[in-house]
């Protein structure tokens, strides 16, 4: 069987995607906003708002009437794949060095969130509560946003790049991590620790198979994605529900078939 909201889930498209947003000015950062009346933000990793980020943007919105918004906080600059060679110029060494020097700023990343929803919220009125996730860079952003005074009801991590425990302990809302192969087990399992337990209104997860960066890197738009999808509605399902989806999501994962 599969959970309602999988079955209001687009079909995935590896190549071609065309994007069901739009693009406008949020907090002095682009968005890509639909309409509804309860809202996620969603946090792109180093690689920028590529396609199959946005796809899982759009799924989300078209699963659950969801007004979600891509901020593009890096404001056009993003790590290049190509970067990553080993004959690199001094020109592009420096550009590198320079991008991950702003990345890893995250102080000046957690603000820049919250002022997003700060001015969401003057925007779309009708918008009862606000959720966010976050892609590897953006799963640590967002861990950050979610501690005392976060304006989220919600929050998640997928594929979690610098996962640091410390950051758990400090998260006061349901929070949900999607580990794929690519992270630290260790680290994985004491933020589980952390999280998960009675009373605790949090879920972590491991998904063995799962490349880290699946959601969002080209060189994996082959592969299925309906999976990761169904993970991040679960995450987006813990902002209209709360605590209550986690008994839910216990209940039918045994039972749940993708696709």
């Amino acid at each position: 069987m599969t959970c309602e909201a999988c079955k209001t889930i687009p079909p995935v498209i590896a190549e071609g995607y065309e994007n069901k947003g739009s693009w406008g000015e949020v907090a002095g950062l682009k968005t890509c906003p639909p309409s509804a009346t309860k809202a996620l933000v969603a946090l792109y990793d180093i690689f920028g708002p590529a396609p199959q980020t946005l796809q899982g943007a759009d799924a989300l919105s078209a699963a659950l009437g969801a007004l979600v918004l891509v901020p593009d906080f890096f404001k056009g600059v993003k790590m290049e794949f190509s970067w990553y060679a080993d004959d690199l110029s001094e020109e592009i060494k420096a550009l590198k060095e320079a991008f991950s020097k702003l990345a890893l700023d995250f102080s000046g990343f957690v603000p820049a969130l919250k002022d997003v929803v700060a001015e969401g919220k003057g925007r779309w009125e009708g918008v009862e509560a606000w959720g966010a996730y976050g892609l590897c860079w953006g799963g640590k952003v967002v861990a950050l946003s979610s501690g005392p005074g976060t304006p989220f009801k919600a929050s998640g991590q997928v594929h979690p790049g610098r996962l640091a425990t410390s950051d758990a302990h400090q998260i006061t809302i349901p929070h949900i991590v999607l580990a794929s192969d690519g992270e630290d087990a260790s680290i994985v399992q004491e933020y589980k620790d952390v999280l998960v337990g009675a009373g605790k209104p949090g879920v972590v997860d491991t998904y063995k198979g799962m490349h880290h960066g699946l959601p969002t890197l080209p060189i994996y738009s082959y592969l299925p994605t309906s999976e990761f999808q169904f993970n991040l509605v679960v995450s987006a399902l813990l902002l209209s529900f709360g605590s209550s989806i986690l008994k839910k999501r216990r209940e039918e994962k045994s039972s749940v078939q993708i696709g």
